[in-house]
């Protein structure tokens, strides 16, 4: 597969599965030595090195300030490539540009959701969480091995992927600031596409922040380089919000009016109509600018601050044909049910106030559930996802603070083992079994990423929850179980059960 793929465009770092009869039917033990994560906000600093024993970055980028390898512990001094002496006052620098004088990037709430794209070991996402920011943090498994991983384990949202050919797995209009420090990206390349998928994901006034030797060099190189950047985001329609030292801000525009301005043939061309801007899941990048669809659109200030956006009806909630009332009814009914399995985990004495970190809703239309876990002040973070198959709610998700992915559930999760403390499948299975997917496969790939002594809870048809049942054993998901039916509401009117299961820490015998 590997010598059909163009490396020059990032081909081998992009999502590509194997075929039915070349995937592997077993569990992933952990490694040797494995201890229960840190837990957060500790974990933010420090992580087992034997959880994920990879070396090469703290020599590799020592002078950076990445990671050092103390004892049987990875330590974070919250160094960068660009920000060697720490994200806190890089993060605050920015703030500042953004004439955010108390240093809070987040504008009083305006800033909520970040796109970091070649984010290392995430210390610039990890230091943004403190002002109530999240950033998915974004990086490929190329030559800084396993930086995600890294990631995940310190607690902080990430994911694998990459800009190469394919658009991102997000809906158009979903960050309020995208950025890349020492991102190693030529967006100017193939007509600035790159730049393109950007513009896509930016909330109509979003901000793209890039930090680079382009930005402040003197040298004939890096002059052109700087001259051919300018020239391509003028013809996008964005502006300079600021510029000092290392760093330029960008800012998108709030209307169509600049792209109606432009001369005939100005290149890149909008986007017609047949373009689909929310399509986000194997989908090859176009090279044409997302228009600001209605015209009369009021950008991003049509979203209120966060924390307020978290339960307010978005107005692209009429683009799926959904109303406010439909929103509301979700969101009560997730508190409802997110408060019941607390309490049955509480009663079976499985769980504290930060046993969760690291959370996936498998299934999570509006991000109801997602909503319910932030009202009970847990420290956590939830990784929503969206099914292809399901109506793509995950503009939604994105509309009230919070982050996603679109998914194929038929195939693997771009992640790496043990990475998630809670796992939460409303109807998943039910959503495999229609399209002919293995169930087996799916429950597979749930025990991949999902941390040992970590929590499942899957809502289903009874008979599906029934044969979840007898795979328990072989899952080693039997440390403790919790089976009850589960009462019709707002969302779902339909007999269903709840099954709720706990992961053992467990080694192979030639380990033990």
């Amino acid at each position: 597969m590997k010598l059909k793929l163009n490396l020059s465009l990032m081909e081998h770092y992009e999502r590509h599965c194997p075929p039915n009869h070349l995937r592997l039917n077993c569990l992933i033990p952990p490694p040797p030595n494995y201890k229960v994560p840190i837990r957060w906000p500790k974990s933010r600093d420090e992580i087992w090195q034997a959880n994920v024993p990879h070396t090469f970055l703290a020599t590799e980028k020592s002078d950076q300030h990445w990671m050092v390898l103390s004892n049987d512990k990875v330590k974070f001094p919250g160094g960068g490539t660009h920000f060697p002496d720490g994200a806190d006052k890089y993060i605050a620098h920015l703030a500042k540009m953004l004439h955010n004088k108390d240093g809070n990037l987040s504008s009083a709430g305006k800033i909520r959701t970040v796109f970091d794209v070649g984010c290392g070991v995430a210390s610039f996402g990890a230091y943004l969480l403190s002002m109530n920011i999240l950033a998915m943090s974004l990086a490929p498994n190329d030559v800084h091995q396993n930086q995600i991983q890294f990631a995940l384990e310190r607690g902080i949202p990430a994911t694998l992927g990459v800009l190469g050919t394919m658009r991102l797995p997000y809906p158009s209009k979903s960050f309020d600031l995208a950025h890349c420090s020492r991102c190693r990206i030529d967006w100017r390349q193939r007509d600035g596409v790159l730049l393109l998928e950007i513009d896509r994901i930016l909330r109509p006034g979003g901000y793209f922040v890039w930090s680079s030797p382009p930005v402040y060099r003197d040298d004939p190189a890096e002059k052109q380089e700087w001259k051919e950047m300018a020239d391509l985001v003028s013809r996008m329609c964005w502006t300079i919000a600021s510029k000092r030292d290392q760093t330029v801000i960008w800012a998108k525009p709030l209307t169509n009016e600049c792209y109606e301005k432009r001369p005939p043939g100005t290149w890149p061309p909008l986007c017609s109509v047949a373009n689909e801007p929310d399509l986000g899941w194997q989908e090859r990048m176009k090279i044409c600018i997302t228009p600001l669809t209605p015209l009369s659109m009021p950008g991003r200030t049509d979203l209120v601050p966060w924390p307020k956006r978290m339960n307010s009806p978005p107005s692209r909630l009429k683009e799926l044909g959904f109303n406010e009332k439909t929103f509301m009814d979700d969101t009560i009914a997730w508190k409802r049910r997110a408060d019941l399995y607390m309490e049955r985990l509480r009663a079976g004495k499985q769980v504290d106030h930060d046993s969760f970190r690291n959370v996936m809703d498998m299934k999570a239309n509006f991000g109801g559930f997602a909503s319910a876990l932030e009202e009970m002040k847990l420290p956590v973070w939830v990784m929503n996802v969206v099914p292809i198959s399901a109506p793509s709610t995950l503009k939604i998700v994105y509309d009230r603070g919070f982050i996603g992915s679109y998914h194929d559930w038929c195939e693997a999760f771009s992640t790496y083992p043990r990475t998630y403390d809670l796992l939460h499948a409303c109807n998943v299975l039910s959503d495999v079994y229609n399209h002919d997917c293995s169930s087996i496969d799916l429950l597979l790939e749930m025990d991949r990423i999902l941390r040992p002594l970590g929590v499942v809870i899957i809502r289903d048809k009874v008979s599906l929850i029934e044969e979840v049942r007898k795979h328990l054993n072989a899952l080693h998901w039997d440390l403790w179980s919790d089976v009850f039916d589960a009462e019709k509401d707002e969302v779902s009117d339909r007999d269903e059960r709840i099954l709720i299961v706990r992961k053992q820490l467990w080694q192979p015998e030639s380990i033990i």
